[in-house]
């Protein structure tokens, strides 16, 4: 598989045909939930929210509450190699042919709607709704779903999460979620609803803070008490030091466990009763493509990572010098919206090529260092990447690691392996 499969034309044809400034409608996706029996309140949501690392919480949501017996469907947001891989059971990208089934359920379901009126149905609500009805269709004990950018006014809030996990609010979509991390802190913690009963996040910043407890307590009537994860605590019962992955994604991987765990309970199980070593065997096989990722292109070593900004740039060149004698060649995918300043301080004295995206939503106008190597993305092949250098470092948006990744040839089929022992 070298070319990355598109999705059935339902999941992206209000997408594409909407108006400029146009934005998704909830009701309209609330409508369509309905005209496909509303499969939301026959399956437990854990609803996972955040600035980065959603795709970490959930993958490591899934396999914990998977480890545990339960069947499990999971949605996640952008895809790397097929947009398969946004709806899995137990771990593995559903079929291209249960795919196109599910399209047209939702295609059927969408057309008895009227037309579309000053909204539409996003690709994101839309692979929510795939994933729910395959859900309801093998008779899931549980689905896990990440929200796409926000919360309250994310589809995901349409699902009635009887969980929430909450991963690190940051400045990230800042004028578009709200103008302070705070706001963003309140816009996600807002995804909650009458059906939550527990919310569970990470450790955030004073000001996001306290925006999150008074959007909870608002969204929960003053129901559900915010229950903190601290990856650094070293309190008993969190995610051993030796299941978490590498990087950043260490503390996402920890709060996706503590959600899970806290979803058993909700659903009447202990989760002290489950079988260590199974829990332990199903954790270990997480795989997270692009998240410090290694591969080859022919002799070439090559680590892919989703990084984003300064901090993250920084993690994943330590991370690459722990594993590799040095770093001969770093690749990397910035657009003008993210920390190119901080990019360029992190990446002084090496040798860097930086890569476009073919997306009009994505600028690249930066100044650049003048010594920096400019490519289109689209143009890079296994053969001028190999070219580079025997270690070579990938760094930037999902879109460019699915890029990377595919020239590599990854495995992305398979999220974590429910079967292990």
């Amino acid at each position: 598989m070298s070319d990355f499969e598109p999705a059935p034309g339902v999941f992206t044809e209000e997408w594409d045909a909407r108006a400029p400034g146009e934005r998704r409608s909830l009701p309209r996706m609330a409508a369509l939930l309905r005209e496909l029996g509303d499969p939301q309140d026959a399956v437990p949501v854990l609803g996972v929210v955040g600035s980065k690392g959603k795709g970490t919480t959930a993958a490591f949501a899934s396999a914990r509450l998977a480890a545990a017996g339960l069947r499990v469907v999971t949605v996640t947001g952008p895809s790397h190699r097929s947009h398969r891989e946004r709806v899995r059971v137990d771990g593995r990208a559903v079929s291209a042919e249960r795919l196109e089934a599910l399209a047209a359920r939702i295609a059927a379901a969408r057309d008895r709607l009227p037309a579309p009126d000053g909204g539409y149905l996003g690709p994101n609500g839309l692979f929510l709704a795939a994933g729910l009805v395959e859900a309801v269709r093998i008779g899931a004990d549980a689905c896990v779903l990440e929200a796409g950018m926000g919360g309250r006014r994310d589809d995901l809030s349409l699902t009635g999460p009887r969980v929430v996990a909450l991963g690190s609010v940051f400045a990230e979509h800042i004028g578009v979620l709200g103008d302070t991390p705070a706001e963003i802190a309140a816009e996600k913690a807002g995804v909650c609803s009458p059906r939550t009963e527990a919310f569970v996040h990470l450790p955030q910043d004073p000001g996001p803070d306290r925006a999150m407890r008074a959007a909870l307590r608002e969204a929960c009537a003053g129901r559900v008490a915010p229950e903190q994860v601290d990856p650094a605590s070293g309190a008993p019962g969190l995610l051993a030091p030796g299941l978490r992955p590498a990087g950043l994604s260490a503390s996402s991987a920890v709060l996706g466990h503590a959600a899970a765990e806290r979803m058993l309970r909700v659903l009447g199980r202990d989760p002290s009763a489950d079988d260590p070593a199974r829990t332990a065997a199903v954790l270990g096989s997480v795989r997270l493509p692009g998240r410090l990722s290694h591969h080859r292109i022919g002799t070439a070593r090559l680590i892919v990572d989703s990084a984003i900004d300064r901090t993250g740039i920084r993690a994943a060149l330590e991370h690459a010098r722990a594993h590799w004698p040095r770093i001969d060649h770093v690749l990397l995918c910035f657009p003008d919206h993210k920390d190119v300043p901080g990019a360029i301080a992190e990446l002084a004295g090496l040798p860097v090529t930086a890569a476009d995206l073919p997306l009009a939503h994505l600028r690249f106008d930066r100044d650049l260092p003048p010594h920096w190597h400019r490519v289109h993305s689209t143009d890079l092949t296994p053969a001028s990447v190999a070219a580079l250098g025997d270690h070579i470092l990938a760094l930037g948006t999902v879109y460019f690691a699915a890029r990377l990744l595919t020239l590599a040839g990854a495995d992305t089929e398979l999220m974590f392996d429910a079967g292990a022992h």
